[in-house]
C-alpha cells in the first residue's frame, strides 16, 4: 500500500445550535487517511461519525450547523477554504459518498439514467449519448440485470439492494480518489448485504480508491478495512491498525464494541456482555472521560479530566488514563 496520504483532518470541530445548548457533534478530531487505504470509523449511533463524513463533504445542514474549526486538507488543498463552485467540483469528481438510505438520496422524480449521465456530464463533459452508455456499463459492473431497460425506471420501480447498487455505481461514476460508505449497507438484509459490500470492495480495489466505511458493525470492518477509528461521543477514542484494535484495544469502549459482537464460535455457555448504559448528551458533556459512567476500569482522575488521544504503541493511538489495564475478556470477532 502506498504511503502517500490523501485525506488529513486536523482537529476538526463540527457544532450544532439546539434549543437545549450547543451540540458538540465532532470535537477536535484528527486523523489522516493514505491513498488506496480502507479505514473504518466505527461507534455507536450518535458518536459522530456521519457528521464527520457530512463534514468532509462540506454537507453539514446549515443552520443549525457549523464547522467551528480544524482543517480538512484533501490531496494538499484545505477542503474547508474552498468556494462553494470549488468543492462543488470537488464532490462526485474526487470524493464519492454512498449514503445510508438510497431512497431519500435519489430523486424520485428522475429516471437512474438521469441521475446516473449528470455527474459524468458535469465533472467529465461527456455528452448525453457517451453518458448514458457509460451509466448502462456502471449498472452491469453493480450487478443489476438488463441495465439499459433500467436506465429508464425510476427508484421506487427497482429493490432495496439494487437502489443501494445505484447509488454504488453513482458514487464510483468519476473514478473518484475517495468514497465514503455511511452504513451503506444498514437498511439491506444480511445476504444482500454481504453482495454490496464486495462490490464496492472489488470496484475500489480496481479503481485504487480510498475508503472510509463508517458502520456500527464490526464485523464488517474486521473483513474489509485495513485500519479503525473508534469514536464516542464526538472524539476519537482509540485508532490503530486493524490488528491493533482488534487484539489488543486499549480503551475499555472498544472493548465493549467487541465483546457485545456475537459469533458463530462463542461459547454457549458465555453471555454477550451489552456496553451498560447511554451515550452522553453531546450538549452538556461531563468535564472528564464521557465513557467514564459506563466504564469498568474508573479512577476518579477519569472524572477529573478527558484524556487526549496519545500514541500508545507506534502507530497504536488511545484515549484512556487507564490503558494499561484494559484487557479483552471476550472475544467478539475474530480477524
Amino acid at each position: 500500500m502506498t504511503t502517500e496520504t490523501l485525506l488529513d483532518v486536523k482537529n476538526l470541530s463540527t457544532h450544532f445550535r439546539t434549543p437545549l445548548g450547543t451540540v458538540r457533534a465532532v470535537n477536535d478530531v484528527s486523523f489522516v487517511l493514505h491513498e488506496g487505504e480502507t479505514l473504518g470509523l466505527v461507534g455507536e449511533s450518535g458518536c459522530g461519525k456521519s457528521v464527520t463524513a457530512l463534514s468532509i463533504m462540506r454537507l453539514v445542514p446549515s443552520p443549525p450547523g457549523r464547522i467551528v474549526a480544524g482543517k480538512i486538507v484533501f490531496q494538499g488543498r484545505d477542503l474547508l477554504a474552498m468556494t462553494e463552485q470549488e468543492i462543488r467540483n470537488v464532490r462526485g469528481r474526487d470524493i464519492g459518498m454512498i449514503f445510508q438510505e438510497p431512497m431519500t438520496s435519489l430523486n424520485p422524480v428522475l429516471s437512474i439514467g438521469r441521475q446516473l449521465r449528470e455527474p459524468l456530464e458535469l465533472h467529465l463533459g461527456m455528452t448525453k449519448n457517451q453518458a448514458l452508455s457509460k451509466a448502462a456499463e456502471l449498472l452491469q459492473l453493480v450487478g443489476i440485470p438488463d441495465a439499459e431497460t433500467r436506465l429508464n425506471s425510476f427508484p421506487h420501480q427497482i429493490s432495496g439492494g439494487q437502489r443501494q447498487r445505484v447509488m454504488i455505481a453513482m458514487a464510483l461514476s468519476c473514478e473518484p480518489k475517495l468514497l465514503i460508505a455511511d452504513e451503506a449497507t444498514t437498511a439491506l438484509d444480511v445476504t444482500i448485504q454481504a453482495q454490496i459490500l464486495e462490490i464496492i470492495k472489488e470496484l475500489t480495489d480496481r479503481l485504487g480508491t480510498a475508503v472510509i466505511i463508517i458502520t456500527h458493525n464490526l464485523g464488517v470492518v474486521a473483513r474489509y478495512a485495513d485500519s479503525v477509528n473508534v469514536m464516542y461521543a464526538g472524539r476519537i477514542r482509540e485508532s490503530g491498525s486493524l490488528d491493533q484494535v482488534y487484539r489488543e484495544p486499549k480503551h475499555p469502549y472498544t472493548v465493549g464494541l467487541l465483546n457485545s459482537v456475537p459469533t458463530l464460535d462463542l461459547d454457549a455457555d458465555i453471555r454477550l456482555e451489552p456496553i451498560r448504559g447511554e451515550i452522553p448528551n453531546l450538549a452538556d458533556l461531563p468535564i472528564g472521560c464521557a465513557f467514564m459512567d459506563r466504564c469498568d476500569y474508573a479512577v476518579e482522575r477519569c472524572g477529573e479530566s478527558d484524556p487526549e488521544l496519545v500514541e500508545l504503541d507506534g502507530t497504536h493511538l488511545g484515549a484512556c488514563w487507564e490503558h494499561e489495564r484494559v484487557s479483552r475478556v471476550i472475544t467478539g470477532v475474530t480477524i
